[in-house]
């Protein structure tokens, strides 16, 4: 489940099916992920089993898969593989925003799938 939640000054923001705030990652050229390892299990992959599905105003028609190296299915958002952060601890957390980390920056995404550049 992708949805929405407000962010504050970052604005509304894709998050999980439990409000957790999801990323992506620059370095991801494609919908296929470059994040794993001591990348993923700082960056946790958004995971699913079947189709994945939006709520609030998150767009079904963006919403997409991509296998991992691991084999395991990773939701895809307007072509970028999508990510929680470990360091976020509860809904509304938005500490991964802007962080340079395992090689590339990090950010929160818009409902349009795009990047938010501030923080």
């Amino acid at each position: 489940m992708v949805k929405t939640a407000s962010a504050g000054a970052l604005g509304t923001v894709l998050v999980d099916g439990k409000g957790h705030t999801l990323y992506l990652f620059e370095a991801d050229k494609s919908t296929t992920s470059t994040c794993d390892g001591a990348c993923a299990s700082a960056w946790p992959p958004l995971l699913t089993s079947g189709a994945p599905t939006a709520g609030g105003s998150a767009k079904s028609d963006l919403l997409g898969t991509s296998k991992r190296s691991d084999g395991k299915t990773q939701v895809t958002y307007h072509g970028h593989p999508v990510y929680g952060y470990a360091g976020d601890s509860k809904p509304g957390d938005t500490n991964g925003q802007a962080l340079n980390q395992f090689g590339a920056k990090w950010y929160v995404l818009d409902t349009a799938g795009n990047k938010v550049d501030k923080s």
